[in-house]
């Protein structure tokens, strides 16, 4: 059975599957529904996504608002990746607040992004290539973006230069979200104009998508 550790932040979970290794090589399931169902993670993945970066490439942040949001099952099959949720749900007590965890060919770990989040990683290898599974397919009209370099937030990417996209560094602050982009959670009540206007603590938890569909596409 895959091992599920719940990180700093009530959704985000590091999964950490059962590798069987010998001489010839390993084998491992990458997700089965059952087991992951078991632990609460119950997602109807509807479409699977894959893209290949260079080092200190940076996509994010990104997430599709209600009601065509995606939770994401995020795996590296080559390389080695820092991925980040950050906390955009309404009344949370840690809204605005982000977790991360390494994700690599060597550890094959994956980090489950639920709806409510938005994500986004920087490659720290030469090449990277990142596999995520989506419970919503892509929706242009629904997609939205947060500055990855946000003060508010405080997300430690660890050292640059990183490349973004054009669009990646023009994306708005969290202080500049309308109302309607971030999300309801009914676990948490709370004032979203406090959450907005109030004094965020960045947490550096941690050792922390794809411009598809004619580049608009995000990970």
């Amino acid at each position: 059975m895959p091992r599920f550790e719940p990180l700093e932040l009530e959704g985000l979970v590091l999964v950490t599957p059962d590798v069987h290794g010998d001489a010839r090589g390993f084998f491992m399931e990458r997700w089965k529904r059952s087991a992951y169902a078991a632990y609460g993670i119950d997602a109807d993945f509807v479409q699977d996504n894959h893209s290949r970066s260079g080092l200190g490439v940076l996509r994010g942040l990104h997430w599709q608002r209600t009601p065509h949001a995606q939770g994401k099952l995020v795996s590296v099959v080559s390389g080695e990746i820092f991925d980040v949720g950050v906390d955009l749900r309404r009344g949370s007590p840690t809204f605005g607040h982000w977790a991360g965890a390494v994700l690599s060919e060597a550890n094959h770990q994956q980090l489950w992004v639920p709806p409510g989040f938005a994500h986004g990683f920087v490659v720290r290898s030469d090449t990277a290539d990142v596999l995520y599974k989506t419970s919503g397919e892509y929706d242009r009209d629904s997609e939205r973006g947060l500055h990855w370099d946000d003060p508010a937030i405080g997300i430690d990417w660890g050292q640059g230069p990183f490349q973004l996209s054009e669009r990646d560094r023009d994306n708005p602050s969290l202080h500049d979200l309308d109302v309607d982009d971030l999300f309801e959670d009914d676990l948490f009540e709370g004032d979203l104009e406090a959450d907005l206007e109030g004094d965020f603590e960045a947490d550096s938890q941690g050792d922390f998508e794809a411009d598809l569909y004619e580049g608009e596409q995000q990970a």
